[in-house]
């Protein structure tokens, strides 16, 4: 089979095929990258296109027996008749170097590159109809615009995409039966451009027609860091979730798949109670619990209070996998007194945070990162491809802003300013903030097995809503000696 590498290992393939938008790296996994990587650093064409920044992937696949039992190319096989040899499979995301036909990776769902074909064709028509339009009146033509629309649908339509159970379904009718509901529909009627080009559809649909069994899978990026999304070199992330959230729930059906985490109920953590009067609480929310109930997950801050203290309600909120000191107010007037205090930033918060150390970074842009102490601005926005991550918009992004100070070489205290969705983890990542991952942010660095986000949120100052006295509460981090 032309893209099936071997892959010798005596390591046990995982029980269930990997949930793409969440997991960790198998072993499997990590050692076919390792070997995708060794062949882009190889290509001199590949690793100059690559090192601008190219998403990679690979699925592990056990190998169909060989011999009188072994069936025909393109057909699926039961569990029996694999023999256990493994081999992998390997993709990048839309065209690397402007092609789609390297003979190292697998080729695309469909390809709508060659020069002869309808779409390229179409794509040519379509121009020279907006540059005649444009060059007799002035301004674009409507009728370009609309041809380019149905193009587009009839490329989406060429996408016949396959699943584990056998079945066939084109991606405009993956994508509609995904978003069934009339205003999820209207929202999004037909899927974004490259939808379908990403690294899992190719590698699963190759497999797919191949009769292949897969095992695991994973995707790592390539190249320079990028400045809105924060990816790093070498590092794995999850399948983008607003391209092939709905393309992956179809061809992953029929395969044993992970759950989500976010389906799981959460371990049931202790909460320690850090202060206490008959007006507020401040507790120490550790890593890894909900402030407030999820969309999935009840257990949270907030239910734990609502059982001893019915009625009361968190004054804000910190990430799950960030731990520290959570105000929590027993009635209604204290909440809004608190509530108000934040609007009028009269909160202080302080943060602190061990960042990645400086050998750990392969690309070190701004020296100037490692000043004593500063402020970082870098306006937020949310991803709506990769959500909850965030993106860095000097453009339509809101206000961030941040305090910080050295401690140590890894060790930073942290002053918000303002109160954005991954506000700090994002300006330590940032190559314009600070240029540091926090250790254990899987979403904008590395995070280890079993190793929890170090950020923690160290102290608070506000002013008790009852008795006005300024209160003030200091805690240190258990990820600290």
């Amino acid at each position: 089979m032309e893209y099936v590498h071997p892959l010798e290992s005596r390591i046990a393939p995982p029980e269930r095929f990997t949930y793409p938008f969440a997991y960790e790296p198998h072993p499997l996994c990590q050692l076919a990258a390792k070997a995708v990587q060794a062949y882009i650093a190889g290509h001199e064409e590949i690793r100059e296109d690559a090192d601008r920044g190219k998403m990679f992937g690979v699925l592990v696949v056990e190998m169909p027996m060989e011999g009188p039992t072994a069936k025909p190319s393109g057909t699926r096989q039961t569990g029996a008749e694999y023999g256990g040899r493994f081999g992998f499979l390997a993709a990048y995301s839309g065209l690397l170097a402007g092609r789609n036909d390297w003979s190292y990776f697998v080729p695309p769902v469909y390809d709508a590159q060659q020069p002869d074909g309808y779409f390229k064709t179409q794509e040519r028509e379509i121009s020279r109809i907006s540059r005649t339009s444009r060059a007799s009146r002035g301004s674009s033509d409507s009728s370009s615009k609309q041809l380019s629309q149905e193009l587009q649908t009839w490329l989406f339509h060429q996408y016949r995409l396959l699943n584990g159970c056998g079945e066939v379904k084109d991606l405009v009718d993956v994508w509609q039966e995904y978003y069934n509901r009339p205003k999820l529909l209207r929202k999004y009627p037909l899927p974004p451009g490259g939808t379908g080009d990403c690294c899992a559809p190719k590698l699963l649909q190759y497999a797919y027609q191949q009769g292949l069994k897969p095992l695991c899978m994973a995707e790592f990026w390539w190249g320079e860091t990028t400045k809105t999304e924060l990816r790093h070199h070498l590092n794995y992330y999850p399948a983008c979730r607003g391209k092939c959230k709905p393309v992956l729930t179809w061809m992953l059906q029929g395969l044993d798949v992970d759950p989500d985490p976010k389906s799981l109920s959460f371990e049931r953590q202790e909460l320690p109670v850090v202060y206490e009067d008959e007006w507020l609480l401040v507790v120490n929310k550790p890593s890894g619990l909900l402030s407030a109930p999820g969309r999935v997950e009840e257990y949270s801050v907030e239910t734990i209070m609502q059982q001893r203290y019915p009625g009361s309600m968190i004054a804000h909120r910190l990430d799950m996998a960030t731990s520290g000191l959570l105000i929590v107010a027993k009635t209604l007037e204290v909440y809004r007194n608190l509530q108000e205090q934040f609007v009028k930033h009269q909160v202080k918060k302080k943060y602190l945070a061990v960042l990645e150390p400086l050998d750990a970074l392969d690309n070190l842009e701004n020296l100037d990162i490692l000043e004593k102490r500063g402020t970082i601005s870098l306006p937020l926005r949310p991803d709506p491809m990769n959500r909850p991550r965030q993106l860095v918009d000097t453009e339509h992004g809101k206000r961030a802003v941040t305090d910080y100070e050295f401690l140590s070489d890894c060790l930073v205290a942290l002053w918000p300013q303002t109160g954005r969705t991954h506000q700090l983890r994002i300006h330590c990542a940032h190559p314009d903030g600070l240029g540091r991952p926090i250790v254990g942010d899987e979403l904008y660095g590395t995070r280890e097995k079993d190793q929890h986000l170090m950020l923690h949120a160290a102290e608070i100052w506000f002013r008790h809503p009852v008795t006005n006295e300024e209160m003030h509460f200091s805690l240190a981090p258990d990820f600290l000696p």
